[in-house]
């Protein structure tokens, strides 16, 4: 662990910190069984994926359809196959898709898979809208005054 020292202080230039986190030896020797890092850049990236995953999801008219009438939670695969001009197959993989982003789940019931929409995976959704809606007001207030701030060209 002496060769780490090196690379900590590289860490701490460069601003990015890690917190180590150490399971507990196995043995008394001292032995630790592994050491894991964690990055807080990763955690963020990671966000940024969910969101676009959930956002890729939901950039398909059929998925967002499956989505919409998965509300109700009282049609299986097979049912919701019937709606479209597609086949079974593509449409499961289509609630795939959803389920991977964590807008539906799919729950067994007999023999039947139904498939329900997950709400708080449309209300993360519908927060990042929120979140841009501000920001993009914010700056088209800022350009209005800029523009309401300019000196008048003569005509």
């Amino acid at each position: 662990m002496g060769g780490d020292t090196g690379r900590d202080q590289r860490r701490q230039r460069s601003g990015h910190s890690a917190l180590q986190l150490t399971i507990a030896p196995i043995k008394s020797t001292g032995n630790q069984l592994t050491c894991l890092s964690y990055n807080r850049m990763v955690v963020l990236m990671q966000a940024v994926l969910d969101h676009d995953r959930i956002f890729g999801a939901l950039g398909d008219a059929t998925r967002r359809d499956i989505v919409r009438r998965a509300i109700d939670g009282d049609e299986g695969v097979a049912e919701l196959s019937e709606h479209y001009a597609m086949s079974f197959a593509a449409v499961q993989k289509h609630v795939a898709i959803l389920e991977r982003a964590g807008l539906v789940s799919k729950h067994r019931t007999g023999r039947r898979k139904v498939v329900r929409t997950n709400l708080e995976g449309l209300r993360v959704a519908r927060r990042l809208l929120d979140r841009y809606e501000e920001l993009w007001r914010e700056r088209v207030e800022r350009m209005n005054e800029l523009i309401n701030e300019s000196p008048k060209e003569a005509d």
